[in-house]
């Protein structure tokens, strides 16, 4: 583990960069079903957002919107020797990759379940179960301890989260309640993001190649409207994970591989595309 800015930075893995940034109340270690994929065709930088995982959070509740953790992150890739990576976002890491693409260049984007997609503030029942979860994991953590050591108990548990909750080893459903409980970055965040949403810049410069995805039982992202992608590139891939919730890393660690190689092969046959003169080709998977 390498520190940059004080984040947590998990590294391994040979080949181009690719940075995974994670969902609020969770940290780098929700990436670990997904590393197996991975690790022998990229060099894979997890990375702890500012207040969660082991990174500290940002000073003053007001800085901790995606923007200022976008740039909390560009700091410390830039103290890592690392350019041009590509680039996952799950939720709130959605959102903040999202920031970060406006900040220094990025070769690709993938956004599972991105946040900030809607047109006003946060939706209320958004807030409403995220907050919920968290009083939860503060108050009702030994409860849910004994609770998740059974099937039925992760599906009560990991049911809004997870699209297959029984596929989460009980070790690994109590560290994800331990992260939501203990992570200092989580109030603030949620605070900072309660009236806004992502707005697309309009400074004309070129956008990656991005793809968007959402699990088919995304119980937190439920509305159309919540999952909007009017702000993102005109040539944005829109995808559907099958079978996954809205954290899908464990739902089916190898589809959520494939949809990141998947943007990665698009990015360098659009590479060679423009450099042979031939036209792009806009691939569409199904919504």
């Amino acid at each position: 583990m390498s520190t940059g800015t004080d984040l947590a930075i998990h590294r391994t893995g040979t080949g181009p960069p690719l940075v995974l940034l994670h969902a609020l109340g969770s940290s780098s270690h929700s990436w670990e079903p997904v590393l197996p994929h991975l690790v022998d065709g990229f060099e894979v930088l997890a990375v702890d957002l500012p207040g969660f995982g082991a990174s500290p959070a940002l000073a003053g509740s007001d800085q901790a919107t995606p923007a200022a953790l976008a740039a909390a992150v560009d700091v410390a890739l830039s103290e890592a020797g690392i350019h041009d990576p590509h680039v996952v976002g799950n939720s709130l890491g959605g959102w903040v990759a999202l920031e970060l693409a406006q900040l220094r260049p990025v070769a690709t984007l993938t956004l599972l379940s991105p946040a900030g997609m809607w047109a006003g503030d946060t939706p209320w029942y958004c807030r409403l179960s995220l907050r919920g979860t968290r009083w939860l994991t503060q108050h009702a953590q030994r409860l849910l301890d004994r609770l998740v050591e059974h099937r039925l108990g992760r599906v009560l548990a990991l049911g809004q989260t997870h699209g297959h909750p029984t596929r989460v080893s009980p070790d690994q459903a109590r560290a994800a309640i331990h992260e939501m409980a203990g992570c200092t970055g989580f109030d603030a965040a949620l605070e900072a993001t309660t009236h806004l949403h992502y707005r697309r810049p309009d400074d004309g410069r070129a956008q990656p190649p991005t793809t968007v995805a959402f699990g088919s039982r995304d119980r937190l992202l439920l509305l159309r409207q919540w999952r909007g992608t009017g702000e993102l590139p005109g040539d944005a891939v829109v995808a559907r994970l099958p079978g996954c919730g809205h954290i899908p890393m464990y739902d089916d660690p190898a589809a959520v591989a494939q949809l990141i190689t998947e943007t990665v092969t698009r990015s360098t046959i659009s590479t060679l595309g423009r450099a042979a003169g031939t036209p792009e080709q806009r691939q569409i998977r199904g919504t």
